[in-house]
C-alpha cells in the first residue's frame, strides 16, 4: 500500500528525483505524500537542516522546487490508517528537535502505550498517526545511544508488522528495517536507493537486495551493511539482478497502463507455453507426493486458485482445495508435513497471504509459489517457485498477472496428466484467439457494448464449472475500476436468490463455453431473459438468446483465457465511458501490505 523511496549519494539536487520515485509507486494506492531532504548548502543557517514538503491528494503536477539542494532524502506516499487524510498526518514525520525524519509502512500495534510514555516525557505530537510515535521514540533513544543503536532499539520496541526508514541531519546515513512490510535496496555507483517496491528502482539500477524480515540496513554513499535485528550482528547478503525490462515501467503509446498490460497478454502466454518450468520433476514430485493440496491467494489471485482447482480436477484428476488467504487461518489445523500449499501472488508481498503461508510452513507444509516478482518475500519463502513472467504490472486492476497464473496452472494440470504438449498447444491457440480479440473491429464491438450499458447500476455475470471463477473475475474488474456494481454468480445458483434482482434491461453477461456445461448455462441465460434481462454472450456459439454477442474461439479449457480478456476490455471501456482513471481506482491499492 504505502510507498517508500529514499536516496543517498553524489547527486546534489535529489528532492525531484525522490518525487519521481514516489510517482512510480502511485499505483500502490495513496491519499497523501511527502518528501524530506537534508539541506546541502554553503549558508550556515541552511546547511544540515531537514526541510520537508507534505501534501494531501495525488502528486499530479506538483513539484518540490521549494526544497533546497541535498544528497540525502526520503519520500513517502501514505494510505491512511491511523488518523485522517491531512497534511499533518502525511509522512515524513519529524521529532521534537526536527533533527530526525522518518517514514513508515505498517501498523504499530502497541503505539498507544508507547505514546503515553512519550507524552509523559514531554514529547509534543503534531499528528494522529502511529508513525509519529516511532520518530519520538527514536529521538528519546538517541539521547543515550548512537543513531544506529537507537534505531535498532526503537524497532525492537515496536509490535506488529512494520517497515521504517529514517534519516538524521547530523548523520550521513539512511537506516531501514522491516518485519512483514517489504523494503528493497538499490545499488548504484557511489549512490544507493531504498524503496518499498523494486519497480521504483528500475530507472536507476537493476542491482538490488530484498531486505529480509528482522533485518536492518545501514545505507551510506559507498556501502551497505545488513544487521540482524535480534542479534545485532552483521549478516552477509547477496545482490540480485532484476529481470524486468525498463520499458515495462513506461506507458509508451498507450493511454493507460491497464490497456498496455492487456495488450501484453499474448506475449506473456506465448512465453509461458514455450518456457514455463511447471513440468519439472521437482514440481511434479512435490504435487504427486502431497496428501493434501491447497491453492491459496487473495483478491484476483483467489479466483485464479478457483480456476486452478477446476483445471486440476478436470484435467489432472486431482482434488485440491482453494482458499482465500485472509480466511486460510481456519484451515491451518489440518496442515501437516504431508501438505502442499500452492500460493499465488502478483507482488509476493500480500500480507494476508504471507502470514498464513508462513504458519503453514512452520507446521511442516511444503510451499510452491507462483509469483511475479523475483526476490519478493513469497519467492524467498517458497520451497519451489515459478515466476509468472508477466513483467511489471502497474495498473491496480491485475490483468496480465492473472492471465499468467491461469496459463501456468493449465499447463501444470496437463503436465501432471503427462500431456504437457497438449497444454502448450492450447495456450498457443489462446494467443491467436486473444490477438484476434484485440483487432480493431472486435474492439469497436466491445466499445459499442460499453457505451450501451455504462449507465446501468447492476451487471450480472454467470458461468459454470471453470467459468464460475471467470465470472467472479469479470465482475471484479468491472466494479473495481468502473464502480458499477457487478456480481459474479454460479449459473446454477441464480434461482437461489440472484434472479430476484434481474429486471428489464439488466445487463447479464453469460460465459458460455462449448463443453458439458453449455446446455445448462443456456437454460440459465433463458431464465434471465424471461425476466427482461439484456443477455450478453461471450462464447464461440452465437446463440439466439443473446441480445449482444462477443465472439471468442473454442479452444477447450483454454477458452477461459480469451473470455477473461474480453471481460477485461469491457471493464476498461466502461471506465473510459464514465471518464474515470482505470489505472488508479479509488480506495484500492496494488500491493496490500497491511492486514
Amino acid at each position: 500500500m504505502c510507498g517508500v523511496f529514499g536516496y543517498i549519494g553524489n547527486k546534489t539536487n535529489i528532492a525531484p528525483l525522490v518525487l519521481e520515485g514516489l510517482k512510480s509507486l502511485e499505483y500502490r494506492g495513496y491519499d497523501s505524500w511527502g518528501v524530506a531532504v537534508v539541506a546541502l548548502n554553503l549558508q550556515p543557517e541552511i546547511k544540515n537542516k531537514i526541510y520537508f514538503k507534505k501534501r494531501i491528494g495525488k502528486i499530479g503536477g506538483a513539484n518540490v522546487d521549494s526544497l533546497p539542494a541535498g544528497s540525502l532524502a526520503i519520500g513517502h506516499t501514505r494510505w491512511a490508517t491511523h488518523g485522517g487524510v491531512t497534511r499533518e498526518n502525511a509522512h515524513p514525520h519529524l521529532d521534537c528537535t526536527e533533527s530526525i525524519a522518518l517514514i513508515h509502512n505498517g501498523i504499530v500495534e502497541n503505539y498507544i502505550d508507547l505514546k503515553k510514555e512519550l507524552l509523559a516525557g514531554n514529547h509534543v505530537f503534531k499528528s494522529e498517526t502511529d508513525t509519529e510515535v516511532i520518530v519520538h521514540l527514536l529521538e528519546e533513544n538517541s539521547r543515550k545511544l548512537s543513531f544506529e543503536e537507537a534505531f535498532l532499539k526503537t524497532f525492537n520496541q515496536l509490535e506488529g508488522l512494520n517497515a521504517i526508514v529514517a534519516i538524521d541531519k547530523k548523520e550521513r546515513v539512511i537506516l531501514a528495517a522491516r518485519k512483514g512490510s517489504p523494503l528493497v535496496i538499490g545499488f548504484g555507483k557511489n549512490e544507493h536507493f531504498i524503496a518499498s517496491d523494486p519497480s521504483a528502482l528500475l530507472p536507476f539500477t537493476k542491482d538490488v537486495y530484498f531486505l529480509e524480515d528482522d533485518q536492518m540496513a545501514i545505507i551510506k554513499d559507498d556501502s551497505v551493511k545488513i544487521i540482524n535485528i535480534n542479534s545485532a550482528k552483521e549478516v552477509k547478503f547477496l545482490k540480485q539482478m532484476l529481470d524486468w525490462d525498463v520499458s515495462s515501467a513506461e506507458i509508451g503509446e498507450f493511454e493507460h497502463f491497464m490497456i498496455k498490460e492487456i495488450y501484453d497478454q499474448p506475449a506473456v502466454i506465448h512465453d509461458i507455453a514455450n518456457n514455463a518450468i511447471v513440468g519439472s520433476d521437482n514440481i511434479l514430485s512435490l504435487i504427486n507426493e502431497a496428501e493434501d493440496i491447497y491453492l491459496v491467494g487473495c483478491g484476483t489471485a483467489s479466483y485464479a486458485c478457483l480456476v486452478g482447482k477446476a483445471l486440476f480436477s478436470k484435467i489432472a484428476k486431482k482434488q485440491v482445495h482453494a482458499a482465500i488467504g485472509s480466511e486460510f487461518e481456519d484451515q491451518l489445523k489440518f496442515i501437516n508435513k504431508k501438505s502442499l500449499i500452492i500460493a499465488l501472488s502478483q507482488s509476493g508481498e500480500t500480507i494476508d497471504l504471507l502470514e498464513p503461508v508462513r504458519k503453514a510452513q512452520q507446521k511442516g507444509a511444503k510451499i510452491l509459489a507462483f509469483v511475479n516478482v523475483l526476490g519478493s518475500s513469497l519467492f524467498r519463502m517458497a520451497d519451489e517457485k515459478i515466476l509468472i513472467g508477466a513483467g511489471l504490472e502497474k495498473a491496480v486492476a491485475s490483468t496480465k498477472a492473472f492471465i499468467g497464473k491461469i496459463s501456468h496452472l493449465l499447463l501444470l494440470a496437463y503436465a501432471l496428466d503427462k500431456r504437457k504438449s497438449q497444454g502448450q498447444r492450447l495456450l498457443l491457440e489462446a494467443v491467436e484467439s486473444i490477438r484476434i480479440i484485440l483487432q480493431e473491429k472486435n474492439l469497436k464491438n466491445i466499445k459499442k457494448l460499453a457505451h450501451k450499458i455504462s449507465n446501468e447500476k447492476d451487471i450480472f455475470v454467470i458461468g459454470r464449472g471453470l467459468y464460475f471463477p471467470a465470472s467472479l473475475e469479470a465482475a471484479l474488474k468491472i466494479k473495481e475500476i468502473s464502480y458499477i456494481h457487478a456480481e459474479g454468480v454460479a449459473a446454477g445458483e441464480l434461482k437461489h436468490g440472484p434472479l430476484a434482482l434481474v429486471e428489464k434491461d439488466t445487463p447479464c453477461i453469460v460465459l458460455l463455453p462449448d463443453d458439458e456445461t453449455t446446455a445448462l448455462t443456456l437454460a440459465n441465460a433463458m431464465e434471465m431473459k424471461a425476466r427482461g434481462g439484456y443477455i450478453i454472450g461471450i462464447s464461440s456459439i452465437n446463440h439466439g438468446v443473446f441480445d449482444f454477442y462477443l465472439p471468442i474461439a473454442n479452444i477447450g479449457e483454454a477458452s477461459v483465457l480469451p473470455m477473461v480478456v474480453v471481460s477485461q476490455l469491457l471493464a476498461y471501456y466502461l471506465t473510459l465511458e464514465k471518464k474515470l482513471d482505470p489505472d488508479k481506482p479509488r480506495n484500492l491499492a496494488k500491493s496490500v501490505t497491511v492486514r
